[in-house]
């Protein structure tokens, strides 16, 4: 199974914009450098202490494509807030799996599901419409740097 990452966004911030960045560096055991999961500044950070599922969340750029077909919507690939967009392989899959996003290896951990502060910030839309669709939460087991157009590769 093998896709594409086609977009990477890091968030300084609780609430803050999701800004778009051409590359990532992500540090084990704590997140990707820039974000707000990795300073601690996230909206979820203090549950992230205790888990490392906060530490990169990833999401199918056609998911986004078909959840904006069928509700009407535009969300752009940062709308759901999550930092790394691929194309081409399904996260799903990837739940307890081990994967490379580029150089870096991942563990999938668990679904990340839309969620009511999600909602609040991009569209109540998100909360039926994206279900089992929001993305993948992981783990980092070998940090180093990904970049657009970097393969996924599960293992």
């Amino acid at each position: 199974m093998m896709g594409t990452v086609v977009a990477i966004y890091v968030s300084p911030a609780a609430k803050a914009s999701m800004e778009p960045v051409p590359v990532a560096e992500l540090e084990t055991g704590r997140g990707i450098r820039g974000d707000r999961y990795y300073s601690q500044a996230g909206t979820f950070s203090e549950q992230a202490r205790i888990r490392p599922d906060q530490e990169v969340t990833l999401i199918e750029s056609e998911e986004i494509d078909d959840f904006n077909r069928t509700t009407g919507s535009t969300l752009g690939y940062g709308a759901p807030r999550r930092n790394v967009v691929t194309e081409g392989i399904r996260l799903n899959d990837l739940v307890g799996a081990r994967f490379y996003v580029g150089e870096v290896m991942l563990e999938g951990i668990r679904l990340c599901e839309p969620c009511a502060h999600l909602a609040s910030l991009v569209s109540q839309k998100v909360l039926p419409g994206l279900v089992h669709r929001a993305g993948l939460r992981a783990r980092i087991l070998s940090g180093g740097k990904i970049k657009l157009s970097d393969a996924v590769v599960s293992v």
